[in-house]
């Protein structure tokens, strides 16, 4: 039962203003890259397909920073083990604003010598390798510390503090992006700007940090362990585990195939910009307002993000009532239903408010599912757990996005004697594997003995 002691909605901010210095100054360093990446990230697939990139680049581009995200975790935790946090956090920190300065000159950096060309969009590519590098860290981490400091009963909404917090730049990104791409001609040029401050925000948070984290106790450690303990790691996962692994595993294959391609719904398939006429309040007269659709799509985010944050400390509460399973499973069904809803929706601004808002509630279910894979873990092995888990599921992820663009470019595609759009048919297809993943967990997926 939920107890007046647990985490609420501004646990995190408050626990935040008493950290210690060394701990703020890294907190505040996440932060601004959560909200750099964020500002950037969701808009890259536009990019590449303003600079000419066709869909099967698109999805490659999704598919190559999936390989990254299961990756990187690995030599990064091993770099900082050898050199020590604050000089790995430091290099990392320069690497991602390098990548995000890649990007903003992507356009300009094309060339063609002697018949080789390489097309502006490829330097996109090169970029994804850099600015994803402070995304290594940190995951495994977070997950022991909670693991460790709440009690069983209260894993989902201990969860659900850290996330608050840390999702408030998932937040702010996207619309400090709509704003500077509705003041800006252009999409290449608006969203350049966004890159630019993404880079100012990289490079204050990593002179902060740098200069502000007391690495007095930082130690060096021993070099990586080896593929050994990795598997090692993997065959002692909790038997409760698999089975969420499992539909996991399809629920996020499922996204993964269209999940880059969102923006492009918004911006090319549906085409569909904010309009708002004027509004005349106390003599004051607003608007009207008239947003592109690029712009339109980071209020999108915000309405999405701002459903997530209202909801994940109230459900995380229901969860200890109800169960995780069935919170779990609900988040599941968000995830497998939103693409075929996205791609069969109309036109019209209103509609796709309503849709992100509804995507928002995928968001709720996080903290109880991250409670789910930690809980059956014992308090010291915790890390290695989720490390493992999220090393499985990532991996078998990483073709998807690769493959929902292939199927997404096919034009016109009959299926079962019907013609079908490309785009529909990948959309229609990530729902069905999305969907087959939620059934899975709610015939085979077990409860947290700390919720049942």
């Amino acid at each position: 039962m939920a107890t007046d002691r647990g985490p609420d909605a501004l646990a995190a901010f408050r626990q935040f203003l008493s950290l210690e210095r060394d701990v703020l100054t890294l907190s505040l360093a996440m932060f601004a890259f959560s909200l750099a990446f964020q500002m950037t990230g969701r808009y890259v697939p536009e990019y590449l397909r303003t600079l000419g990139a066709g869909a099967a680049v698109v999805g490659l581009y999704g598919s190559v920073g999936n390989l990254i995200g299961a990756l990187y975790p690995y030599p990064g935790g091993a770099l900082s083990d050898r050199i020590g946090s604050r000089l790995a956090l430091t290099l990392f920190g320069v690497v991602a604003t390098l990548g995000f300065g890649l990007w903003a000159l992507a356009p300009a950096l094309g060339f063609a010598v002697s018949g080789l060309v390489v097309p502006g969009w490829a330097w996109v590519f090169a970029g994804l390798f850099l600015a994803q590098a402070w995304k290594s860290f940190g995951l495994g981490a977070t997950f022991a510390v909670v693991r460790q400091s709440v009690p069983d009963a209260e894993l989902a909404a201990g969860f659900a503090a850290t996330e608050t917090f840390r999702r408030v730049g998932f937040l702010v990104g996207p619309l400090l992006a709509a704003a500077l791409l509705a003041l800006t001609p252009g999409f290449v040029a608006g969203f350049q700007r966004v890159l630019v401050l993404a880079v100012v925000f990289g490079a204050v948070a990593t002179v902060a940090q740098h200069l502000l984290y007391d690495a007095g106790e930082d130690t060096v450690g021993e070099s990586f362990a080896g593929i050994g303990a990795v598997v090692d790691d993997l065959r002692s996962l909790p038997d409760p585990l698999r089975p969420l692994l499992v539909a996991d595993t399809l629920v996020r294959f499922a996204n993964g195939m269209v999940y880059v391609f969102f923006v492009i719904v918004v911006t090319d398939f549906l085409a569909v910009g904010l309009q708002l006429p004027a509004l005349t309040l106390a003599g004051f007269t607003l608007g009207p307002v008239s947003l592109t659709p690029a712009a339109f799509f980071g209020v999108l985010l915000g309405a999405e993000m701002v459903v997530a944050l209202l909801s994940m400390v109230p459900v995380s509460r229901l969860a200890e009532r109800v169960g995780l399973k069935p919170v779990v499973a609900v988040g599941f069904a968000v995830y497998a239903t939103f693409p075929a809803m996205l791609i069969a929706a109309p036109a019209d601004q209103l509609v796709l408010v309503a849709l992100f808002a509804f995507s928002g509630l995928r968001f709720a279910g996080l903290p109880a599912h991250k409670a789910l894979i930690v809980g059956p873990a014992e308090r010291d092995a915790s890390g290695r757990v989720t490390g493992s888990y999220y090393l499985v599921r990532n991996t078998v992820v990483i073709p998807s996005a690769l493959l929902g663009g292939v199927i997404y470019g096919l034009g016109r595609v009959t299926v079962a004697g019907t013609v079908l759009s490309g785009p529909t048919v990948a959309f229609g297809l990530a729902t069905a594997v999305g969907l087959l993943g939620t059934g899975y967990f709610l015939v085979a997926g077990e409860e947290f003995a700390a919720y049942a």
